[in-house]
């Protein structure tokens, strides 16, 4: 393939051997701190609660061609043989069965373990191999496929060995030992040291991950990372590569954040977060010069979804949500997080800015929905128009394209190399507002382009509905100051 990419690390099921190790007694109680000699004392301790997860899932495939069945009386010979050929062939759903494996590691004496959601997400059962040598099955108590995590239980009469969350956020430069089923081989340990803190992977909107240069592989997923005292503080979930093969470039959930989803998992089964329904994005340093603000800081509305709590507040598309509950927000990232661990049903005030001014104002927080916020409703379609000089852009009244709505101006055209283009507008967007105002022909965002050049703006601020909603684009402006 060439290009390197973040992959999650289940792997191909193969031999596991298993060295017996058994305790009873919490494995990760005070440990002397262990430096580059050795991390032997620490892995003895916990290692025998790290488990290999096997799985088994049936996949539903397509025959590979459309077989007729000749024209044959079933009283002929031939007859059974060509139905059974044309249920293999002629498309109807063949079962196959599949099997991989993954890591895990044991969470309470009783039985719980964590993996990520990945590994079990389409099991139809679910085996988990033990270091002591024995294998036992597991439920499935709970998933979250927005954080990538899976709780599962299995049943055994004595007390199992497990490890406890680390109390503490590790710091970048801290000691980190990864203990896993890489390829199935079965408690493998590694060490390196955390390399980053807050990583955005794109797996999801909470993204916050761990990069660590402990060697991760395939077979990983699910397995813990542990610091120097044998805490665990993170969930190894991806890898960045080029060939699937470890480069250094490992990344695990943090503790903080899985111990408080493993927690609902195991009280009710899935999570519930907060939602106040709003389209967001950063505040890039174009927007913040073309809405006149010196920060960048905070997430800007693109689109309030009717009817969800955001608009009922009064919060509306422009405005900048700056702090929750008196805590400072700086990216859109961080307002996602924030809400949803706050929780649907509760109460908070939500600090924006509207117009250069700061305003408050309290709402009652919903319930994240299962489905994405509905997408734009607009097709594309191709007219021809005049040109913006400068921009690289034609467009047409949106009211005259059919399907396209009765507001804005509909981008007919882009010069690929243009600055709309390279700003990101696509053909078949919508331009509903400039610099906050209405526009609904070519002369009104001409006359705004021209009052942000006037005004001494490097960029006119666009409002624009496209196939995956409404965003904000900053395009600059001809003459503008800077």
């Amino acid at each position: 393939m060439g290009a390197a990419a973040a992959f999650a690390l289940s792997a191909a099921i193969g031999p596991a051997p298993l060295t017996p190790a058994y305790a009873e007694a919490p494995l990760s109680g005070s440990v002397t701190a262990a430096g580059p000699a050795s991390f032997a004392d620490v892995v003895e301790r916990v290692k025998p609660a790290v488990v290999a997860i096997k799985v088994k899932a049936v996949d539903d495939q397509q025959g590979g061609g459309i077989f007729e069945m000749p024209d044959v009386s079933p009283d002929d010979p031939m007859y059974r043989f060509f139905k059974r050929f044309g249920e293999g062939q002629g498309g109807r759903p063949q079962k196959h069965m599949t099997m991989s494996q993954g890591s895990g590691f044991i969470i309470s004496s009783d039985g719980y373990v964590v993996t990520n959601n990945h590994v079990v997400e389409h099991a139809s059962e679910v085996d988990v191999a033990l270091d002591d040598g024995r294998t036992l099955p597991a439920k499935v108590v709970g998933t979250d496929k927005r954080t990538d995590l899976a709780l599962l239980k299995i049943s055994d009469g004595a007390k199992l060995p497990y490890v406890d969350w680390g109390s503490a956020a590790p710091r970048v430069g801290d000691w980190v030992i990864a203990v896993g089923n890489p390829f199935g081989l079965g408690g493998s340990v590694t060490a390196g040291i955390v390399s980053a803190r807050g990583r955005d992977i794109g797996a999801g909107p909470y993204d916050d991950f761990l990069q660590i240069d402990a060697p991760v592989n395939r077979g990983n997923s699910g397995g813990p990372a542990f610091d120097s005292r044998g805490n665990v503080i993170g969930v190894n979930t991806a890898i960045y590569s080029p060939s699937g093969g470890s480069i250094g470039i490992g990344f695990a959930i943090p503790a903080e954040v899985a111990k408080d989803v493993v927690a609902a998992l195991k009280e009710k089964g899935s999570v519930s977060r907060g939602w106040i329904g709003v389209k967001i994005q950063n505040v890039t340093p174009e927007i913040a010069d073309s809405m006149g603000l010196k920060s960048t800081k905070g997430a800007l509305i693109a689109q309030p979804q009717r009817g969800a709590p955001a608009e009922e507040a009064g919060l509306k598309s422009g405005d900048i949500i700056v702090a929750v509950n008196g805590d400072k927000i700086d990216t859109s990232r961080d307002l996602a997080r924030r809400i949803a661990t706050l929780g649907p049903g509760k109460t908070a005030d939500i600090t924006y800015l509207r117009s250069g001014a700061e305003k408050t104002v309290k709402l009652k927080l919903g319930s994240l929905p299962d489905e994405r916020e509905a997408r734009a409703d607009d097709e594309g379609f191709s007219e021809r128009g005049p040109e913006l000089s400068g921009l690289g852009l034609e467009v047409a009244p949106a009211a005259d394209i059919r399907g396209a709505g009765r507001e804005g101006l509909f981008v007919t055209d882009l010069d690929p190399s243009g600055a709309a283009a390279q700003k990101g507008l696509r053909r078949g967007d919508v331009i509903i507002e400039a610099a906050g105002q209405p526009v609904s022909s070519r002369g009104e965002l001409a006359s705004a382009l021209e009052a942000a050049r006037k005004e001494g703006r490097r960029s006119l601020l666009l409002r624009v509905k496209s196939a995956d909603g409404a965003k904000f684009i900053a395009v600059p402006v001809k003459g503008g100051a800077g």
